[in-house]
């Protein structure tokens, strides 16, 4: 099929999916159906678009002109194509999980959830074939209005809250940074495509690059930077498929992918290096991955902990963007990928917990393993994905952090980098030894099935058929992804190359 055909595609469906869901509302079953059929076909058209992109072709789309010399247009590109890939994937194995999690849960409004999630990955899929600034700012606001009836999908006070904070940090931020941030870059560039290498470089003077990439960095709100995370804490109050979403399918990923192609197709590396704004921004990263992960040691609630795990990861994104070395961007691009897999099995682990045992926070978690244990296995599994060990896909992302790191003689950051996996292991692996630990006030076990020291017998209750599978796929695929990285690689050293 025609490639730019399989671009539209990849919008368009979840789009008509969305529309199909309202309509078919009042039979879940067939609601669910259209779902994943279109989640299936949205991955067809990704995987179609890999043989030409991986082999130099950059398959171009004019959706609408807006102004004379700009439109909206999808250009798919391999950093673009590497975050299609990923949100196309786990578009279906979240609606999986939902599918047992929110019958399980007796969660209201299910047509609503299922429509609006088709919308976000519509928008997240524009966000990733973004071929200017303006079709990205688009795409991108459209993520932000498409998820905030997510964040707010329970109805209560806590819930309008949240969705207050999320939309008034995702929308302020864009809004007042980053849509500043492309009309300064038209001021001087003279257009807002993408292009190899950057559009800046000799046009801008490098003071005024230092500020604009600032506004570029925080304008992305969804990227957590701080002082602007506090929505993603607050928006845990959602169901846990919307953390998922949240977290590893849409969202976030969005943020720090507009970091990482803003620095790539927009400064480039030399005027990224010898502007300062890049050295500014990779300050502030470091500070947020420590601050984030020291946070997280703290929340004895899970998804809390996760939330503030997921702000600290986040920013080994930005950080790699913003080294301005080859290695760098490798790294910065492979964790989009890795973290993505390892965050959603951690939350769809917490999620399994809650619909199976009703339990939230990690204290109350002992002997829960026994319970479990597919569940508990998962999250050991996921927890050393995102600490970087092998044989997880990890592992790969952050030593190629590591040597951009040392490419771009950042000791310092380096050193966080080191730091931040050490201070992960304490707020991760301790989940899963409580879990996997004797229950407080329990006896000896007896043969078989097991006893309390009361007489009481304990056997395995883990969550709906539904959850376990996407939890095992996502699971698998952390381990799939150290094992044959080679797809993603090759987009990305084609990126690699061009700095």
């Amino acid at each position: 099929m025609n490639p730019s055909l399989l671009a539209l595609g990849c919008i368009a469906l979840p789009v008509l999916a969305s529309v199909l869901i309202v309509a078919t509302g009042r039979t879940p079953n067939l609601r669910e159906a259209v779902t994943l059929a279109a989640g299936a076909l949205v991955i067809g058209c990704v995987l179609g678009l890999y043989p030409e992109v991986s082999q130099g072709a950059r398959p171009d789309v004019v959706l609408a002109p807006l102004v004379p010399g700009i439109a909206l247009r999808l250009v798919v590109e391999p950093l673009g194509l590497l975050f299609a890939m990923v949100a196309g994937f786990l578009w279906p194995v979240t609606t999986i999980y939902a599918i047992g999690y929110m019958r399980a849960h007796h969660e209201r409004n299910q047509t609503r959830f299922y429509a609006c999630f088709a919308v976000s990955i519509a928008a997240a899929m524009g966000v990733a074939f973004a071929g200017n600034l303006v079709t990205l700012f688009v795409f991108y606001e459209v993520l932000t209005l498409s998820t905030y009836p997510l964040v707010t999908h329970a109805g209560t006070p806590e819930a309008r809250r949240a969705g207050r904070v999320y939309l008034a940090t995702l929308l302020g931020t864009s809004i007042a940074f980053q849509l500043l941030a492309i009309a300064w870059t038209y001021a001087y560039a003279g257009t807002v495509d993408f292009r190899e290498g950057g559009i800046l470089a000799g046009r801008m003077p490098e003071g005024v690059a230092a500020v604009v990439f600032c506004l570029f960095a925080f304008g992305a709100g969804k990227a957590a930077l701080m002082p602007f995370h506090r929505w993603l804490p607050a928006a845990m109050v959602a169901p846990t498929p919307v953390s998922a979403l949240l977290h590893a399918v849409a969202v976030v990923k969005a943020g720090v992918f507009t970091i990482l192609k803003v620095a790539v197709y927009v400064f480039g590396p030399d005027l990224l290096a010898a502007s300062g704004g890049g050295t500014i921004i990779a300050w502030v990263a470091g500070a947020t991955i420590l601050i984030g992960s020291l946070v997280a040691m703290s929340k004895d609630n899970l998804k809390a902990r996760l939330a503030y795990s997921t702000i600290s990861q986040l920013s080994y994104v930005v950080l790699g963007a913003v080294l301005a070395s080859a290695w760098g961007t490798v790294g910065a691009a492979l964790h989009i990928v890795m973290h993505a897999f390892g965050k959603i099995t951690l939350f769809f682990c917490a999620g399994a917990v809650l619909v199976a045992a009703h339990k939230t926070e990690v204290s109350e978690l002992g002997g829960l393993g026994r319970r479990m244990p597919v569940t508990m296995g998962a999250f050991v599994v996921a927890s050393l994905c995102i600490i970087g060990l092998p044989p997880l896909g990890g592992a790969w992302s952050k030593w190629y952090l590591a040597r951009g790191a040392v490419d771009a003689g950042e000791w310092v950051l380096l050193g966080v980098l080191l730091l931040s996996s050490l201070l992960s292991m304490g707020y991760l692996l301790t989940v899963p030894i409580r879990a996997f630990s004797r229950a407080t006030g329990e006896g000896e076990r007896g043969e078989g099935a097991g006893e309390r020291g009361n007489g009481e017998a304990w056997e395995i209750r883990e969550a709906p058929p539904a959850c376990l599978v996407a939890i095992l796929v996502t699971a698998g695929g952390c381990v799939a992804l150290f094992l044959y990285p080679d797809p993603f690689f090759a987009l990305v050293s084609q990126v690699a190359g061009e700095r």
